[in-house]
Parts: structure tokens; C-alpha cells; sequence
């Protein structure tokens, strides 16, 4: 396994995050406190803290769709996108951008959708039709 990336997101309500990242997403709890919870997000770190603040909404043109700015997210492979998909759908969930097929055809060709948690922090899940075109100009 590649290094785990380590991500620290704001959240205003703990509880909707905890539901969210365990019941919708399927992340498995880890260390907690008052204030933030770890959460492991595909053998990556991600940890939610809460804040009062809200979010500020910004987006930018990505081939056709407008991508909230920012978003984080996870590359995954066809197969695990395709149960998350199924999973995300079984459960309801709203999508900013449906699950889709980006740069068709292009060396970056990929599956994608977005969502939002309860917070309203924008997750992005994709999976490349060939990982090596991670980088590909």
C-alpha cells in the first residue's frame, strides 16, 4: 500500500458526521474525543472536526460539470466504485454530480460522482478506466 494521506475536515454536528461516514460511506470508527473523531476512509485518515462555521460554496468548470471547490475524495478501483455506487444509491443519497464518465475517450478517462456529507464538505469518489493516466497531460 501506498502512504495513507491524512485529512482534517470541519463538521458542525459529530453524530450526523459518525452516521454518515460509518452508515452511508461504510468508514470504520477509530479514535474519538469531544471535539473530533477519526474515521478510516479506504486506508486513509480522516478526521472530522467540529466547528461552527459554515461552508463557503465555490465551484469550478470540470468537462461539463460544475465541481465544488473544495472536495476531497478517494481513487478507487472500477469494482469498488461500482459497489459504492450501489451502496451510496440503496441508501438514498444525493448526488452533486451523478455518477458519470469523464474525458471519455482521453488518456484521464474515469468513472466519478460527488456528494456532500451532512456538513456540507464535498466527497469525490473516481476510478480511473487505466491508473497509469493518473498524472497523463
Amino acid at each position: 500500500m501506498k502512504n495513507p494521506f491524512h485529512l482534517a475536515i470541519p463538521v458542525n454536528d459529530l453524530a450526523k458526521a459518525t452516521d454518515f461516514y460509518e452508515n452511508t460511506l461504510g468508514c470504520q470508527r477509530g479514535r474519538a474525543s469531544d471535539s473530533w473523531i477519526d474515521f478510516n476512509l479506504f486506508g486513509h485518515q480522516l478526521v472530522c472536526h467540529f466547528v461552527k462555521k459554515a461552508h463557503a460554496e465555490n465551484t469550478n468548470p470540470v468537462d461539463g460539470d460544475d465541481v465544488p471547490v473544495p472536495h476531497f475524495g478517494v481513487i478507487l478501483s472500477f469494482d469498488q466504485f461500482d459497489i459504492l455506487t450501489e451502496q451510496l444509491k440503496n441508501k438514498n443519497q444525493s448526488f452533486i454530480i451523478e455518477p458519470k464518465v469523464r474525458f471519455s475517450g482521453q488518456p484521464g478517462e474515469q468513472r466519478t460522482m460527488f456528494l456532500k456529507d451532512p456538513s456540507g464538505n464535498a466527497l469525490e469518489f473516481k476510478a480511473f478506466k487505466n491508473l497509469d493516466n493518473l498524472f497523463a497531460t
